[in-house]
């Protein structure tokens, strides 16, 4: 589908017609007559258009605020540009049984592979955790460094796990000593 400019009348299955309020990177925004203020990503094939604003300029380019609101949803969603963390090989096809003291519960089972990947994400979430606490705006310097004393002893609760990573830099570390 073509971009389409503010003004544009446009029609949706669910929310009859509407007129495009704003263009905006990744979306526009329609008031819709069923259906109020609604955000449609640009990628819906559900939109279609009854009358086309010709007046309107296409939108060209993004601004900045555009571009940081972009980044941190990606960088949100994917966790960063985070390298691939590998479980040590001695783990790889292996599991993990949880075995209930009562004998009428069943054990769960787990393999290694799924829960490495949440012991990573953890991980990962710590991180930016710590990357949002080191950066914020309205925090003091004494603030940040009583957060950050949680963090580094959440990430000393966490080196049992360590025995799972294939390398040693990817380990959990604690207070030092």
């Amino acid at each position: 589908m073509e971009e389409l400019t503010v003004g544009t009348r446009v029609d949706h299955p669910r929310y009859g017609e509407g007129i495009i309020s704003k263009n905006n990177l990744t979306a526009y925004e329609i008031f819709f007559e069923r259906g109020g203020k609604i955000e449609i990503t640009k990628r819906n094939t559900d939109l279609s258009v009854i009358q086309a604003n010709e007046s309107a300029e296409v939108r060209k380019g993004i601004n900045l605020a555009e571009l940081e609101e972009v980044m941190t949803f990606v960088l949100d969603k994917y966790q960063g540009l985070l390298p691939e963390i590998e479980v040590g090989e001695k783990w790889i096809g292996g599991s993990i049984e949880i075995k209930p003291a009562n004998p009428d519960l069943k054990p769960k089972e787990i393999s290694i592979d799924a829960f490495f990947h949440k012991i990573v994400m953890v991980r990962d979430r710590l991180r930016v955790l710590e990357q949002n606490i080191n950066s914020h705006k309205v925090l003091t310097d004494e603030d940040k460094v009583n957060l950050q004393q949680y963090i580094t002893r959440t990430y000393g609760s966490l080196t049992s796990f360590n025995i799972l990573f294939a390398d040693k830099n990817d380990y959990f570390v604690g207070m030092k000593s």
